[in-house]
C-alpha cells in the first residue's frame, strides 16, 4: 500500500496505526485525555535548520526569528533557545517578556507591532530590541519618547500572499506597513525625530505555497528598491509566510528557489537577511487530538461530533484553511465515507472539516487533526466556559 501523503520521518502509519515520533497517537490520546495538542519537537528544530541550510547555500547573510506568536509552549521555547542561533519575531509587549523570561537577551528580539499605545511603548522601549515601526504616528511616538534610538521601518510594498483570502499586503488596503506613497516622508520624519534608521521589513501574508513564489520575490525587489534609499542600512527583514502542505494536492515553496530570489535582489546590497518563520517552523509538527462523541446524519450531511471546539483549535474557522483529518486506528486504510467534523461549542462556524473523506468512523474513535502545530494554544479562549485542550511534547 502506498504511505499516506503526510507521512514523514517520526509521523507514519505503522500497522494500520498513526504514529508520532514512535508512540500510538490514540495511546496517547487515552493515557493523557482529550483534546490533546502532540508535538513533535524534532520537527520544528529540522525545519528551521532546513531554512538556514537553504539560505546559506545561496550564499545569503542571515539571521533566523521564531514568531513567538505561533507557538510558545516552555517545552517548545527550551528546544528553540537551546538551538543558539535562533531570535524571537515579537508583536506584544508581553511577548517580549515572555522571551526575555524563556532566556533571550533584548538584542536577540525583534518587535514588529501595529497601533502602539503608550502602554506599550512604556514596555517596549524600557529594552533595547530591535524595533519595527509601521506607520507615520509610530515614528511621531517613537521619536519623542526615545530620540537617537536605531529602528526599523515597516513598509508595505502592495503586493500579498495568503492560503485564503486574507493578506498582510495586496491590492486591497491594510493595516499593516507604511506605503510607498509614504515612504520618503517616513524617513524625513525619522530625521526630524532623530530616529536612525537601518533596517526595512516587510511581510505579504501567510501559509503561502510555491506558486506565491514569484510574487514574493517581487516584494522582495520592491524592498530592495526602497532600501537602496536608507543610507547605512544594515538589514531587510522579509517576514515571514512560507506554509506547509495542507493538503495533498498542495506544494510547499521549494526553499533553495526561495532562498535564490533573496540572494539575486538582497545580495548586492550586502545586507543582512532577516527571515520570520513561525508557521513554517511548527505547524506541521502537531496533531490536535480529539475522541468522536456522535456520529449523526441531518439533512443529507454525515456530521461528525467531536469533544473540542474552536475555542481550542480556532485556525480551521477563522482562516478557513484546509483541514486534513486522520482516523488513527486506521491511518492508511481505504476512505468509504465523506463526513462533516463539528466542534461541541455553540456557534455555526465551529466545524472543523467539511466533506472529509474517512474509513467508517464509529463514537469513541480518536481522530487526528492534522498540521496543528501552529496558532492553537497561543489562540485559545474559554468561549462557551470550554477549557483549552491539554499539551504534550515529544523529543527524540
Amino acid at each position: 500500500m502506498t504511505n499516506p501523503w503526510w507521512t514523514r520521518e517520526g509521523f507514519e502509519a505503522r500497522d494500520g496505526r498513526l504514529q508520532i515520533r514512535g508512540r500510538d497517537a490514540e495511546a496517547l490520546a487515552r493515557e493523557h485525555g482529550t483534546p490533546l495538542y502532540v508535538y513533535d519537537a524534532a520537527r520544528m528544530e529540522f525545519k528551521l535548520r532546513s531554512l538556514q541550510s537553504a539560505l546559506e547555500r545561496a550564499g545569503v547573510r542571515n539571521r533566523v526569528l521564531f514568531a513567538l506568536k505561533a507557538n510558545r509552549h516552555p517545552a517548545m521555547l527550551e528546544r528553540l533557545r537551546a538551538m543558539g542561533d535562533i531570535g524571537i519575531d515579537a508583536c506584544s509587549p508581553n511577548e517580549v517578556a515572555g522571551a526575555l523570561d524563556a532566556g533571550w537577551t533584548a538584542e536577540e528580539i525583534s518587535y514588529t507591532g501595529t497601533n502602539l499605545s503608550s502602554r506599550d511603548l512604556d514596555r517596549i522601549l524600557a529594552h533595547p530590541l530591535q524595533l519595527n515601526l509601521d506607520s507615520l504616528s509610530a515614528l511621531e511616538k517613537v521619536g519623542s519618547r526615545s530620540p537617537g534610538r536605531v529602528i526599523g521601518l515597516r513598509v508595505n510594498p502592495g503586493v500579498g500572499a495568503y492560503s485564503t483570502r486574507l493578506t498582510a499586503a495586496g491590492n486591497k488596503p491594510s493595516k499593516f506597513g507604511i506605503y510607498p506613497d509614504q515612504f520618503e516622508k517616513a524617513l524625513e520624519l525619522a530625521r526630524s525625530c532623530d530616529l536612525q534608521v537601518r533596517r526595512l521589513h516587510f511581510h505579504i501574508g501567510s501559509g503561502w505555497h510555491h506558486d506565491a513564489l514569484p510574487v514574493f520575490h517581487h516584494a522582495v525587489e520592491l524592498a530592495a528598491e526602497m532600501a537602496r534609499r536608507i543610507p547605512g542600512i544594515e538589514s531587510v527583514n522579509v517576514g515571514g509566510g512560507l506554509g506547509v502542505r495542507l493538503l495533498e494536492s498542495q506544494r510547499a515553496a521549494d526553499l533553495d528557489a526561495y532562498a535564490a530570489g533573496l540572494a539575486k535582489h538582497l545580495g548586492p546590497l550586502d545586507v543582512t537577511v532577516v527571515c520570520e518563520p513561525g508557521d513554517f517552523a511548527v505547524r506541521d509538527s502537531g496533531v490536535f487530538l480529539v475522541e468522536v462523541v456522535g456520529v449523526d446524519e441531518k439533512g443529507g450531511t454525515t456530521f461528525i461530533g467531536v469533544d473540542a471546539g474552536f475555542n481550542a483549535y480556532c485556525p480551521p474557522a477563522l482562516y478557513q484553511d484546509p483541514q486534513e483529518v486522520v482516523l488513527c486506528r486506521a491511518a492508511d486504510a481505504r476512505t468509504t465515507t465523506t463526513y462533516t467534523v463539528a466542534g461541541h461549542i455553540n456557534e455555526a462556524k465551529d466545524l472543523f472539516a467539511e466533506d472529509c473523506r474517512l474509513p467508517e468512523v464509529r463514537e469513541g474513535d480518536i481522530l487526528a487533526l492534522l498540521n496543528a502545530g501552529g496558532y492553537g494554544p497561543s489562540m485559545a479562549s474559554e468561549h462557551c466556559w470550554r477549557p483549552h485542550a491539554g499539551c504534550l511534547v515529544l523529543s527524540d
